[in-house]
């Protein structure tokens, strides 16, 4: 009864408004959308659409067929895209989705082997995901998501690949540099330098200063990594980063880390991917090249 063609329609009438610019979008006609609609409502026994003065305007039936359409209809368009690259001799594509801002160094030390490994495998890396990859996985978008805080939920895997410390960075000269771990407290004063990430989703505050009932004097967002460490090495704040990126950059900069209280902050690197794609060959294989990362990571 409900055909793709009907959800890619309402998919289209609900984000442009009108008929007109739907059948400009499906390079159709107005009339061939309004048969093919009325012909669905006669079998539905209920309209998908009113008018709303010059816009459509989806019913309670049509918003449930809409529903569906963006489920599916990404699933229709991946399908399709790998097929069309196993017609043309390629293996597949894997698009990786980073929520893990400095992880990109650690990141090509899977893709170097990967892209020897499986030549007939495209990959991508998209940075626009960033803390929002769980609906980029669903929809379609990504095929891996690299994370360190998983949101574990039905149809999806996350596998560990890379134990690391979240680490306090400061310059050498820096007052606390000598300290060999830092209290909640001692960071009262300092101006911390993050990722433009909301400070609940961050670890030094969400698992050292907050349950502590303490915070910064002042908080800045830089998105560069190097321009990042730059500032701290310049004395101009503090910064929370992976110990073993702080590592490569530790005695060019004249940088150094600390551990964030007497446990520390001890974290994971997760792959998450769909359930159906986990045991696609090259899919597997890149989590075992990741996990064969995590004694490669250097201080060069």
């Amino acid at each position: 009864m409900i055909e793709r063609f009907h959800l890619q329609l309402l998919t289209a009438v609900d984000e442009c408004g009108t008929l007109t610019l739907a059948a400009e979008k499906l390079h159709l006609s107005q009339s061939a959308l309004s048969h093919s609609i009325k012909k669905l409502e006669q079998q539905l026994g209920t309209p998908v659409w009113e008018k709303d003065g010059r816009r459509l305007r989806l019913t309670q039936a049509g918003r449930q067929i809409l529903i569906l359409a963006r489920r599916v209809l990404p699933q229709f368009e991946h399908t399709e895209l790998l097929l069309t690259q196993i017609a043309k001799g390629q293996r597949g594509s894997l698009r990786i989705g980073m929520e893990c801002h400095p992880c990109y160094q650690w990141l090509l030390k899977v893709v170097s082997p990967f892209l020897d490994t499986w030549p007939g495998v495209e990959i991508d890396v998209k940075q626009e995901f960033q803390f929002g990859g769980m609906g980029a996985l669903f929809d379609y978008d990504i095929d891996v998501l690299v994370t360190p805080d998983p949101l574990f939920k039905s149809g999806v895997t996350f596998i560990p690949v890379f134990d690391f410390e979240q680490r306090l960075v400061v310059s050498q000269s820096h007052p606390l540099a000598s300290r060999q771990q830092i209290e909640p407290g001692d960071l009262q004063h300092e101006t911390l330098i993050t990722y433009p990430v909301e400070p609940q989703r961050l670890d030094i505050f969400s698992q050292f200063l907050s349950p502590a009932g303490c915070t910064v004097k002042r908080h800045r967002h830089i998105e560069a990594t190097e321009i990042m460490l730059q500032m701290v090495s310049a004395g101009r704040g503090v910064a929370a980063l992976p110990g073993w990126l702080v590592d490569t950059y530790a005695e060019k900069l004249q940088l150094v880390s600390l551990r964030l209280g007497s446990a520390g902050i001890q974290k994971h690197i997760y792959l998450g991917m769909r359930n159906n794609d986990v045991n696609i060959d090259y899919i597997a294989d890149f989590v075992r090249l990741a996990k064969q990362t995590e004694n490669q990571v250097d201080t060069a």
